[in-house]
């Protein structure tokens, strides 16, 4: 068996990795690049595989940055089940058909400045229609239910606790009589928070692809960031001001309106102050995962599910609005009244966070509170970081509002929540392969391993390759890359033995008749051989293995 990492190697999004054994290949996600132009233009790059090989895709959850690439790989030739839990499939129906949307909108945009430039025309990465023909790929299946892909092949999918329907994946695979396990991790939940149940502890695995956004930083208690935000927003319309608060359209934005929900419905100290003020979801997508949350209660954590026996809607109050149509959302930046506004992209990077960006963050009476992980490059992390002029929509923005960046709200476990969840382990995966991380980050959390539970992790960087044999793995590149350099160090070698051998012939000869002046002939075909000898010894030098350090310094001392 081999795993390639194709995605969220180098990073935090693209999740996508090759499983190739004997007779199948299958993907684990096969999600969107995000952040910045450098990484977007990755999505344009071809797949380092044949889709039209891959038979299945397992897919974890629905956040686009590991679902996001589906259609694409429809296009390119798949055309296997695409298995996930029933909610995931619920909500990567919303996901997909909004990204296509946007894809088109894009390239509508691009090439409208394109033909007046005298441009090549672009076209977008999939469109909703290939998002909606991806749909009928899907095979929704149910937490803790076995299934048999092939007949080498079984899975589950376990409560990853992150979004609804996220799961972790546990994969067996017999090949040559022997079964492996391998585990892979998804995006690993935070545990006791609202609505969704703790990530599932496994007890054993072969091999284990595990998450590491925050495998070097730890999350303040989300009680202290629920109260922080509250008195944000508090502060805020006291001056006058809007509060936006850029949000991950499926999970942070449910999560936001529990949360303002029970400060509404509670007899709590806020009730009074916020019975005016108004919560705005301004994001269709959004509007449309709440009410797939809402008839998925069955996946609710207990205390949700007691919520909702009470015969209270956790998702709904009196002062929350949901807008679809672009007249309601431009509305809301003329409307002056003070106001909550959660939109999507959580990063900043499209939708109509844009617009509401463009109209509040020059205002100093405003806030943006962040709630989630703000990638490299993007808008989202350049505010966060302390930017102090944008450009939105051609416009340059200065920005004065107060940001603010609560990570207690994030959707990923801290470090100690990775630390627990690896440590549910009964005994050591023979290996543990951590991704979707920044490399610092990665990094950081491998020594934490190593240091907390005595296990070695593999810091995964790049598209890289490994062979699993017999519970041990091999770099595949470091492999390839060997066998390259032994036949390379062979056909030096051979010929700097040929050339010893011409020298040795002349030299003796030339000892003979000593008295005998060599011809210059002789002269330049020993000095060309000389400078063939140096060169062969730059190129041993590169090739070469430790191992033949003492060998190439006896065919150095010979040359010489």
């Amino acid at each position: 068996m081999k795993i390639q990492f194709c995605g969220a190697a180098s990073g935090v999004t693209g999740s996508c990795h090759l499983i190739t054994t004997e007779k199948h290949k299958i993907l684990l996600d096969c999600g969107q690049f995000q952040g910045g132009k450098a990484m977007e233009a990755m999505n344009y790059e071809p797949f380092p595989f044949n889709p039209a090989e891959i038979d299945y895709v397992i897919l974890s959850h629905a956040h686009i940055d590991h679902c996001g690439r589906i259609p694409l790989l429809i296009k390119r030739g798949f055309k296997g089940d695409i298995y996930c839990t029933d909610a995931t499939a619920d909500l990567v129906e919303v996901m997909l058909k909004d990204s296509g949307y946007i894809h088109e909108k894009e390239a509508e945009w691009k090439n409208r400045k394109a033909e007046r430039a005298g441009k090549a025309l672009v076209e977008p990465l999939y469109t909703y229609n290939d998002a909606l023909d991806s749909i009928k790929y899907l095979k929704p299946v149910l937490y803790d239910q076995l299934v048999e892909l092939n007949e080498e092949m079984k899975v589950v999918f376990n409560d990853a606790g992150h979004i609804l329907g996220s799961a972790i994946i546990e994969l067996w695979v017999e090949e040559e009589g022997k079964v492996s396990k391998l585990v892979f991790s998804g995006d690993l939940g935070v545990k006791n928070r609202p609505i969704l149940r703790d990530p599932t502890i496994i007890k054993k695995a072969d091999y284990v692809i595990m998450e590491s956004t925050y495998g070097n930083r730890l999350h303040p208690e989300n009680s202290l960031s629920v109260d922080e935000i509250i008195k944000i927003v508090l502060k805020t319309i006291k001056r006058g001001g809007t509060v936006v608060i850029p949000s991950f359209a499926v999970g942070r934005t449910q999560e936001l309106i529990y949360m303002f929900n029970r400060f509404y419905q509670d007899n709590s100290e806020y009730k009074k102050q916020l019975e005016n003020l108004m919560i705005y979801v301004d994001s269709p997508m959004a509007t449309t995962a709440t009410e797939v949350f809402r008839k998925n209660a069955q996946v609710f954590d207990e205390e949700t599910k007691e919520y909702i026996l009470r015969g209270d809607n956790p998702l709904d109050f009196k002062n929350l609005r949901f807008t679809r149509s672009t007249e309601d959302s431009i509305q809301l930046n003329l409307d002056k009244h003070p106001k909550v506004i959660i939109s999507a992209s959580g990063m900043c990077e499209a939708g109509r966070i844009r617009h509401h960006l463009k109209h509040n963050l020059w205002n100093p009476k405003s806030s943006i509170i962040f709630v989630g992980y703000q990638a490299e490059g993007t808008l989202g992390r350049l505010l966060v970081d302390g930017i102090k002029d944008v450009t939105l929509f051609g416009e340059e923005v200065h920005v004065n509002a107060e940001i603010y960046n609560l990570e207690g709200f994030s959707g990923h476990a801290d470090r100690d929540g990775l630390l627990s969840w690896l440590a549910g382990f009964r005994e050591e995966p023979s290996e543990i392969f951590l991704v979707h991380g920044e490399s610092e980050a990665k990094h950081d959390f491998a020594e934490t391993i190593k240091k907390e539970l005595g296990y070695e992790a593999v810091v995964v960087e790049g598209m890289s390759e490994f062979a699993l044999e017999n519970h041990k793995i091999i770099n595949m590149e470091e492999a390839l890359r060997e066998a390259v350099n032994q036949e390379e160090l062979f056909k030096i070698k051979k010929r700097i033995s040929n050339i010893h051998d011409d020298l040795e012939s002349i030299l003796y000869h030339t000892q003979l008749a000593m008295d005998e002046e060599l011809p210059p002939e002789r002269v330049a075909e020993i000095n060309n051989m000389v400078l063939e000898l140096e060169k062969m010894s730059l190129n041993l030098g590169s090739a070469v293995t430790k191992e033949d350090q003492t060998e190439q310094s006896a065919f150095e001392d010979a040359g010489k």
